[in-house]
């Protein structure tokens, strides 16, 4: 196995003929200043982080839009909620697989733009069955794996945008794009309690809901269909935005050769540390809403889930975006053994306030799942500024989707778990599970003499 130094310096990489073209950049190296096209990469992350935030949006749909189903007819179990708001997670775990290949294939022009269009198909599809509480339970699964095409697209946006900057500015630009996309999250759980409260401009021929099961912050009817709507107009902007001003960088891969990352072990150590970062913090925003809801929701005076769900990805994603820039000064393995400890030490916390005696336990639940979040927030940040300082470039491209996938069936697992055994018994597996990791992290990446120091 090499070490970091004795790989070889990244090359330019140059279009095959059938690739020239207005997309198609005829030659790339970001290593190179000379030849760096810095104002093309910066507008590449705003483009793409712009859509990439509409695809969280998208993927976590579910989750606010769960909690109220019930109140306007749907009479669906506690079960039934986990296993609804469970599905994006299946099925952007598994769609990442798909799109973790499509960078060097599509490029980065095509893959942004057609994937954003894709987006319309569940945002639609949940605005039109909200509007009859007869819709069936595999209907709404079905919508709800179609949500995950919103997870999904990570797996290709990711690379897609590592290819633009040089190794010593991915911290801070993956950082940018991951944690701003991860606001997606924030924005849908913040955006729909309001906008489900009026009727939109253009939808106003749409009737409301009838709420037939009262809760606090409701009236008599409610728009819930416009939780989807409304992002459709964005959707529809961005990918006109990717379609127009995007480009592609002629990173040359067929399916065969991106699978060598199999052969190197540290693919699998740095999916475990992925799993413990961004596994939880995309497991707990799916669920945190509905923890809240069979929680607290029977105490006289119980919380809004809505009016709380949103600050734990807000909190992670900040803290994203925040620690790029101090991964890339003080290197990412460091920051993810802080991250696992933090984490670690939050989830025990929490664990003491999941069999609440009264409402006022709320406060230091709350307390403790936004640590969870906000070291989920800095591991997120220190693992993907690992990956490109580990693997040469068109690797760290395939593990960079690779992990991404595996960790997006967090809302799945985390969904799963909480449907099959007690809060209290499921918190403590993840314990261990994180422990674990922050030994791999320090042992192989942070330790002096580790294997790989990133």
């Amino acid at each position: 196995m090499s070490t970091a130094a004795e790989r070889p310096p990244a090359i330019a990489v140059q279009a095959e003929p059938r690739r020239r073209g207005r997309e198609w950049l005829a030659v790339w190296d970001p290593e190179d200043e000379r030849s760096w096209d810095s104002r093309l990469a910066w507008r590449t992350l705003g483009i793409t982080t712009y859509n990439l935030t509409l695809a969280f949006i998208t993927w976590f749909l579910v989750s606010a839009i769960a909690p109220r189903l019930n109140n306007i007819g749907f009479g669906l179990s506690v079960s039934e909620l986990y296993w609804l708001a469970a599905m994006p997670g299946l099925a952007g775990g598994m769609l990442r697989l798909v799109w973790m290949f499509l960078p060097p294939i599509l490029g980065t022009r095509k893959l942004v733009s057609l994937s954003t269009l894709l987006l319309i198909i569940p945002l639609a599809g949940w605005g039109w069955a909200v509007q009859d509480s007869s819709t069936s339970y595999p209907v709404l699964l079905a919508l709800a794996f179609l949500c995950g095409i919103g997870g999904g697209v990570f797996s290709g946006f990711m690379p897609s945008t590592s290819y633009f900057f040089p190794r010593r500015k991915q911290g801070v630009a993956l950082g940018i794009q991951a944690g701003i996309g991860n606001f997606g999250v924030s924005v849908v759980q913040f955006l729909v309690p309001w906008v489900v409260g009026f009727a939109l401009l253009g939808t106003a021929s749409i009737a409301p809901e009838t709420v037939v099961k009262p809760a606090k912050g409701l009236g008599d009817s409610i728009w819930l269909h416009n939780a989807g709507i409304v992002f459709i107009p964005w959707v529809i902007a961005g990918a006109a935005l990717a379609w127009f001003f995007l480009k592609s960088v002629p990173v040359q891969a067929s399916m065969s050769q991106q699978l060598d990352i199999f052969r190197n072990k540290h693919t699998w150590i740095m999916t475990a540390l992925y799993v413990m970062t961004f596994g939880a913090f995309s497991g707990f925003a799916a669920q945190f809403g509905l923890l809240i809801k069979n929680l607290y929701g029977g105490f006289p005076g119980a919380p809004d889930p809505l009016a709380f769900a949103f600050l734990g990805p807000l909190v992670g994603s900040a803290a994203r975006v925040a620690w790029g820039p101090l991964c890339d000064k003080f290197g990412g393995a460091v920051w993810t053994v802080v991250a696992g400890v933090g984490m670690t030490v939050s989830t025990i916390f929490t664990a003491l306030w999941l069999s609440p005696a009264s409402v006022g336990e709320f406060k230091w639940f709350v307390a403790g799942m936004l640590g969870i979040f906000f070291f989920a927030g800095v591991g997120n940040a220190s693992t993907f500024k690992q990956m490109p300082m580990i693997f040469e470039r068109r690797q760290a491209g395939g593990v960079i989707g690779w992990t991404a996938a595996i960790a997006a069936f967090g809302p799945f697992l985390f969904g799963v778990g909480l449907a099959s055994i007690s809060p209290v018994v499921f918190f403590g597996g993840w314990t261990v599970f994180f422990t674990l990791c922050v030994w791999l992290a320090w042992h192989f990446y942070a330790r002096k003499g580790a294997e790989r120091p990133s």
